[in-house]
């Protein structure tokens, strides 16, 4: 179990917010928790809840058809790495 840091904390702050998750805590989203399937649970449409939120509070527009777009979603770390690489 590794500790998120501010910005991955920031980041799942907006997750929950964002997709209304009311059975979990910001601070429970492991880092290198997948975030889709057995993981957190996502799915399609919520990715592009987290896509729409992420434009809005960063000004980073992640499109369905670009490379890397799928392992930038693949965990909280991943798509904080990526937010961050592209602000």
């Amino acid at each position: 179990m590794s500790a998120q840091t501010p910005a991955e904390a920031a980041l799942a702050e907006l997750l929950v917010e964002v997709l209304n998750l009311e059975d979990v805590e910001p601070n429970e989203i492991e880092p290198e928790e997948l975030l889709f399937g057995d993981g957190l649970g996502l799915d399609s449409i919520d990715a592009l809840e987290i896509a729409l939120a992420i434009a809005q509070e960063h000004g980073v527009e992640i499109k369905a058809e670009d490379e890397g777009t799928k392992e930038a979603f693949a965990t909280l770390r991943s798509l904080n790495a990526f937010v961050e690489s592209n602000k």
